[in-house]
């Protein structure tokens, strides 16, 4: 169990989130000081227009440790977290999305389920708290996705997840959309990384609207998998290096 990391960065994709993404890196810098004392904040702006830029601008004269990554197209889901990913320095890589829908605070259960045998934490919702047809479709896909792509961890979809820089060393990702954590997970555990899980709560979302959980996206989506599980199965992914 490692309850202190050696240093973190913790990161958000961010579109359009002006309602949510301040009061988030206020709470990450708290729960980060908890864990260690090496640590870094980053903001990747997706090209929003709801004024989430101008906030983070002003927001980073106070919090010296927020970086921030702008994108001046957007990137899509997939092109936000490949940057997080590039831009993290530190030993561990925490991200969750900018839309406040997970507690922050629940970091340190993942740090408490990390230990030297361990080299990603996944939460999984304990109750999605959501309309009952996304609650719907999010069922289907985490069904499908697991099916199809016989994967270790049992909800794909929960973007909560504490995991060793090292991997990023290893591994090389592809997706600009939503595909991009279908990706993640299976490429993680083909290059041999050993998973965790633990139980995060889940909120209902307070400003803003979902860029994925609907049918026409899923719909689409899913075709963008059908190529993904080509190139996974039948081409196996090529690594940076050995593990």
């Amino acid at each position: 169990m490692i309850s202190r990391l050696s240093s973190l960065s913790i990161f958000f994709p961010c579109r359009n989130e002006k309602g949510t993404i301040t009061n988030l890196v206020f709470k990450a810098k708290e729960v980060a000081k908890a864990l260690t004392d090496d640590f870094e904040v980053i903001v990747v702006d997706d090209c929003s227009t709801d004024g989430s830029r101008e906030a983070l601008v002003a927001l980073q004269k106070s919090i010296p440790e927020l970086r921030l990554v702008f994108h001046e197209k957007n990137r899509g889901y997939g092109g936000a977290l490949r940057s997080g990913f590039e831009a993290a320095t530190k030993d561990f890589v925490f991200y969750t999305d900018g839309d406040g829908q997970y507690d922050i605070s629940e970091l340190t259960k993942l740090a408490e389920k990390m230990d030297d045998n361990i080299d990603i934490v996944n939460g999984y919702k304990i109750k999605r708290s959501d309309s009952l047809h996304r609650i719907i479709i999010g069922l289907f896909y985490q069904r499908v996705m697991s099916w199809l792509f016989l994967l270790p961890i049992k909800d794909p979809d929960c973007d909560f997840r504490l995991m060793r820089r090292k991997i990023f060393d290893v591994i090389n990702l592809t997706s600009d959309t939503g595909t991009i954590c279908i990706e993640l997970v299976k490429k993680i555990e083909m290059a041999g990384f050993k998973f965790a899980e633990i139980g995060v709560h889940h909120y209902f979302r307070i400003y803003g609207k979902s860029q994925f959980f609907n049918f026409r996206a899923v719909s689409s989506t899913l075709w963008r998998l059908i190529f993904l599980w080509c190139s996974l199965f039948l081409t196996p992914p090529v690594l940076k290096k050995n593990k």
